[in-house]
């Protein structure tokens, strides 16, 4: 179909005034349909709306790849709707365990994509290299509340953690060592997530 094509299939069907050219725009990245025209444009294509969506990584995203509205995810997980929809719009999740168990449950999130869609990637990051650097098990705790992972799991990831990064340390501070190990401590904490995702098997 033609941009044209689109566009008049969008006013024919659902009464929504798109120019041609924004339809270009929608196809090229420039503009990110509303969504309203996400929900009409899959229709326009006989598509769902997640196969219009490359990867989903909000939580919006993730929502409209599943054609929730706002107001039944918000029901299904039991959090007021102008709550979660103001949730949404800041890319920050502020519900309880329970919550996020069930927003992971309904959306359909294993644990790595859920912290991202609740924007908690900085946060776990900080955690996990306070946990590295300091006494690891005071963080068991708060990274099992952040990450719906068994405790065991954890436990045995931010060990591995704790061990690897005090390694790099070590090597650094031996006799001979060169001067390029030194980075090796710093550069293991800047990938730190990245490490724990590969601990925890996700």
């Amino acid at each position: 179909m033609a941009p044209g094509h689109v566009a008049y299939g969008l006013r024919a069907q659902y009464g929504m005034f798109v120019d041609p050219e924004t339809v270009v725009a929608w196809e090229r990245g420039r503009l990110l349909p509303t969504e309203q025209e996400l929900t009409a444009l899959a229709g326009v294509l006989w598509c769902a709306p997640a196969e219009l969506i490359a990867a989903a990584t909000t939580l919006r995203e993730h929502r409209l790849a599943r054609a929730l509205p706002a107001e039944e995810l918000a029901r299904r997980i039991g959090v007021a709707a102008h709550a979660y929809q103001r949730m949404e719009d800041e890319g920050r999740w502020r519900g309880t365990e329970r919550q996020t168990a069930t927003l992971a449950e309904v959306l359909g999130l294993g644990p790595r994509a859920l912290i991202t869609a609740t924007g908690g990637d900085a946060d776990l990051a900080e955690l996990l290299r306070d946990a590295a650097t300091t006494r690891w098990q005071a963080y068991v705790k708060p990274a099992v509340k952040m990450v719906p992972l068994p405790k065991r799991t954890v436990e045995s990831a931010l060990q591995r953690l704790h061990a690897d990064y005090h390694a790099r340390m070590a090597a650094t501070s031996s006799w001979g060592a060169s001067g390029a190990t030194g980075d090796e401590g710093r550069a293991y904490l800047d990938e730190i997530t990245g490490h724990f995702w590969a601990a925890v098997g996700h």
